[in-house]
């Protein structure tokens, strides 16, 4: 048996598993295929609103936050935020659309993204001064929350679940089960700090508490944008939801990190009151030729994208081989990675 192999590949595997298991491997944004042009489509509309009434674009943020190519072991040759990003100039350059409604399903993902995410939804409403409604779907958590910061109001339904607030870096340490078996690394490094927090070397207290700099230092930034976006916290709340834990949407609405609790109608009627709408039609961007059935579809191109034929599934597991790909985009995320079992 080649040792040296086997212990390698059993890494690899509990690493993907556990990163799998955190969190989906990828975030989704109403992409479309081949070129990427986009259409629209009328999905929902009020009673007695003509074919030339007002819009409210509707953008679906689904899955793990990173900017990353998505598209499996081929990539799309897009990325999350550059999707986003086309979405919310085709609703800047449409003088019909009067608002929008980002539809967030997500727990989260890397700092930078989300980070780049909240400010293009930030620029677009200064730029058009078109309001933006934030409609929280199952889960709306720790980077998922950072970007929902960005609406004018939060519409949250009761059992959708936000809150997660806070920073983690995960790293794992096989040094311990190498020398086991008779196996020692040993990095060649510019200076002392290169191989920080190196899975195959012995932890380094030193070292980790570089990284507690950078996690402290990404947290406060995260807990000033929540005190500076939510103004009706209490502060004697304020560490309470901050700590990391998360909130149905019901106790997120007594907390104040949401505005009021409903699904996509209502955070629709939200959208409408703030751009001073009687009547309106709800539209989504989609590829051309992937008409969307209801306002809560996501098309045939992201469900291939959310299942793809590359796929094992182990134990209700779903193992993407490109998750460790993505979770390689980076190593400080804002996200909600619930234990793989709980006792």
């Amino acid at each position: 048996m080649n040792t040296p192999r086997l212990l390698l590949t059993a890494s690899i595997f509990f690493t993907i598993l556990i990163l799998n298991a955190c969190a989906p491997d990828r975030i989704l944004i109403d992409l479309a295929p081949g070129d990427g042009r986009l259409t629209e489509t009328a999905v929902f509309k009020d009673s007695g609103a003509p074919d030339t009434a007002p819009k409210v674009a509707m953008i679906d943020v689904s899955g793990m936050i990173a900017s990353i190519a998505t598209g499996g072991l081929i990539p799309s040759g897009g990325n999350p935020v550059d999707d986003l990003v086309a979405r919310l100039n085709k609703a800047a350059e449409d003088a019909s659309v009067r608002a929008i409604i980002i539809r967030v399903n997500s727990p989260g993902g890397t700092v930078a993204a989300s980070e780049t995410m909240y400010n293009e939804i930030r620029a677009f409403r200064k730029r058009t001064k078109k309001p933006v409604v934030i409609s929280m779907a199952e889960v709306t958590a720790s980077g998922g929350y950072y970007i929902a910061l960005a609406g004018d109001q939060l519409v949250a339904q009761p059992s959708s679940v936000t809150g997660s607030i806070g920073v983690i870096f995960q790293t794992f340490n096989f040094s311990e089960g190498m020398r086991r078996f008779g196996i020692e690394s040993r990095a060649v490094v510019s200076r002392p700090n290169k191989d920080i927090a190196s899975p195959f070397e012995p932890p380094v207290e030193e070292h980790y508490a570089i990284l507690q700099s950078l996690v402290d230092d990404f947290y406060a930034k995260f807990r000033a944008l929540v005190a500076e976006r939510r103004p009706d916290i209490a502060p004697a709340d304020m560490d309470t939801v901050t700590d990391g834990r998360v909130f149905t949407g019901s106790q997120a609405l007594e907390l104040h990190l949401v505005d009021k609790l409903g699904g996509v109608r209502e955070a629709f009627d939200a959208a409408k009151s703030l751009a001073d709408l009687d009547r309106a039609q709800l539209v989504k961007y989609h590829a051309q030729g992937r008409r969307p059935n209801s306002a809560y579809a996501l098309g045939p191109e992201l469900n291939a994208r959310l299942n793809p034929p590359q796929s094992t599934e182990i134990n209700l597991v779903q193992l993407n081989l490109a998750a460790a790909e993505s979770a390689g985009a980076s190593g400080f995320y804002y996200l909600w990675t619930p234990a793989l079992t709980r006792p």
